[in-house]
């Protein structure tokens, strides 16, 4: 199991976004740190285009293992 090192701090955001947060972290069975990291993890990723984004990546890395053969058969 791996433990994540977590911060504290403060911030402020409009009640509508954070009631949104809330019930979509309960909707969804999870807890609101989690829902909130997700969303700012997702911010970075959008905003840093250096490199590309992590779930582009992790969709080309599941195509190629599906479909490896077929992009071979296409390269020839």
């Amino acid at each position: 199991m791996t433990i994540v090192a977590r911060e504290k701090f403060s911030s402020q955001a409009a009640p509508e976004v954070l009631a949104a947060l809330r019930q979509l972290a309960e909707s969804q069975g999870r807890q609101f740190q989690s829902v909130l990291d997700e969303a700012l993890r997702d911010y970075l990723d959008r905003h840093q285009t250096d490199r590309p984004r992590r779930h582009v990546m992790a969709s080309f890395a599941s195509s190629l293992e599906e479909f490896d053969s077929l992009y071979r058969e296409l390269a020839k």
